[in-house]
């Protein structure tokens, strides 16, 4: 039987790391050569896109896509992790807070904002990630990053006892904190916060009621038809624009020699990575348009 190759859209559940899910993943398909599109924190659930074999050589495209989350923050209390699974640092006992205000204040994370990663991450600074210094009781200046929040809305704020639970949907960039978001809400409000539950709903346009459980996936496998819920590496990467080669050119192309523009059509107008095919629709790999006026292969997925 050959190697499965393409993208597999898993729900991962609370309690696993993303790395546990690619090794229970290799375990059931009996495969090595699998690889995550964004780590999920182990108390997160929620969409985690998966690359089958050749498939993994998409992994960084796929990465670079937005990603939609529904996250609940707890407004009054406030915890060194950012989440609930760390020491609690603060609490506020008497939150006084309306839905209109929190309304604005969510409006007004929309666009581009700066954002310092929390110590309890795996950003490394000198060579060591943020939450082996954070085990051990250091805390090191972070340099902020700017991420982008295209969408965020609130859909629901009910109260816990004295503390405000606030539910919203956020789509963002890739390097979101979803944490440090609700930390940074909070702080706009004049209170402490905490995250108290994550899902990431959708992540490079799958969304969450594609995604297939860990159970599921050992079924199908055993059934023989996993195959049938494989998205293939070509169209998990349609944000890239799609180019046809002549077919006088294939061979060349899939040689990775450079070609004039006047082989490939639609025409190519700006530089970056784009998807070429044949002109049977086949897909021959990602090229990319260099300076000089040539196309040149970055990965050619195509056997010449």
């Amino acid at each position: 039987m050959s190697e499965l190759t393409g993208v597999l859209a898993v729900y991962k559940p609370a309690g696993f790391t993303s790395h546990d899910v690619v090794a229970k993943a290799r375990r059931i398909l009996g495969m090595k050569r699998i690889g995550h599109t964004g780590t999920l924190d182990p108390q997160v659930t929620g969409v985690l896109p998966l690359c089958l074999g050749r498939a993994t050589r998409v992994v960084e495209y796929i990465q670079e896509l937005p990603k939609e989350y529904v996250a609940t923050l707890r407004l009054g209390i406030s915890s060194d992790t950012e989440d609930l699974t760390g020491t609690i640092t603060e609490t506020v006992d008497d939150v006084h807070v309306t839905e209109a205000e929190v309304l604005a204040v969510l409006n007004s994370f929309q666009g581009v904002i700066s954002q310092v990663p929390p110590m309890y991450s795996a950003v490394k600074v000198d060579g060591k990630r943020l939450y082996e210094l954070a085990r051990e009781g250091k805390t090191v200046e972070r340099k902020s990053r700017e991420v982008e929040i295209y969408e965020i809305e609130m859909t629901g704020m009910v109260w816990n006892g004295n503390h405000p639970d606030v539910t919203f949907r956020v789509l963002c960039s890739k390097g979101t904190y979803i944490r440090t978001l609700c930390v940074d809400i909070g702080r706009a409000l004049g209170l402490p916060g905490v995250m108290v539950k994550l899902e990431r709903t959708m992540s490079a346009g799958i969304s969450a009621s594609h995604c297939l459980t860990l159970e599921q996936i050992a079924e199908y496998k055993d059934a023989g038809t996993l195959d049938r819920y494989l998205i293939a590496a070509d169209e998990a990467i349609s944000h890239l624009p799609r180019h046809t080669v002549m077919d006088e050119k294939k061979k060349a192309a899939l040689q990775g020699q450079r070609l004039s523009l006047r082989h490939v059509a639609p025409e190519v107008k700006r530089n970056g990575h784009f998807r070429l095919y044949d002109e049977q629709g086949g897909f021959l790999g990602i090229y990319e348009l260099e300076e000089t006026g040539a196309i040149a292969p970055v990965k050619v997925f195509a056997q010449a």
